[in-house]
């Protein structure tokens, strides 16, 4: 399973935001590409716990039932729905949201399990530092995947 532990994952994932540019469009959804940059890069923060969003009431319901979605190997659906605190409506400068994202990637992947957070996700509870890994890739992926990279 693809995980940004591994380096050759995360050297896959550099490459392709390396490809982006402020023009990049989007394949569907509302965000342009420099609010994707920072929607991926507040979700690495909710990985380490920097962003701790607060939990949903649909998430303490059904969380457990949406988990494994988050950490297999199936890619994420198009048109998913984004956590409020995820939404960036605001313009963003896509050379600072590019390099803010790849800094975050690049710390997170060299601290491995030791800085992923115990803090809940606002769907799916709390998760291990691989399920953290897995559906951080697997999110930038479909991202990516949007932007056509």
């Amino acid at each position: 399973m693809k995980n940004l532990f591994q380096k050759e994952i995360l050297e896959e994932v550099l490459t392709r935001i390396e490809h982006l540019t402020p023009d990049t469009p989007a394949r569907w959804g509302v965000m342009n590409v420099a609010q994707m940059l920072a929607h991926c890069a507040e979700s690495v923060d909710m990985a380490t716990g920097t962003n701790k969003p607060t939990r949903m009431l649909l998430g303490r319901i059904f969380g457990k039932l949406f988990r494994p979605v988050y950490s297999n190997a199936i890619p994420f659906m198009k048109n998913l729905p984004t956590a409020k605190s995820l939404r960036i409506r605001d313009e963003r400068d896509f050379n600072n949201e590019k390099e803010k994202l790849i800094t975050k990637l690049k710390q997170f992947s060299k601290g491995g399990e030791a800085v992923c957070t115990s803090f809940p996700h606002p769907l799916l509870g709390r998760l291990t530092p691989n399920e953290w890994s897995v559906g951080t890739y697997k999110h930038l992926d479909h991202h990516l995947r949007q932007s056509g990279v």
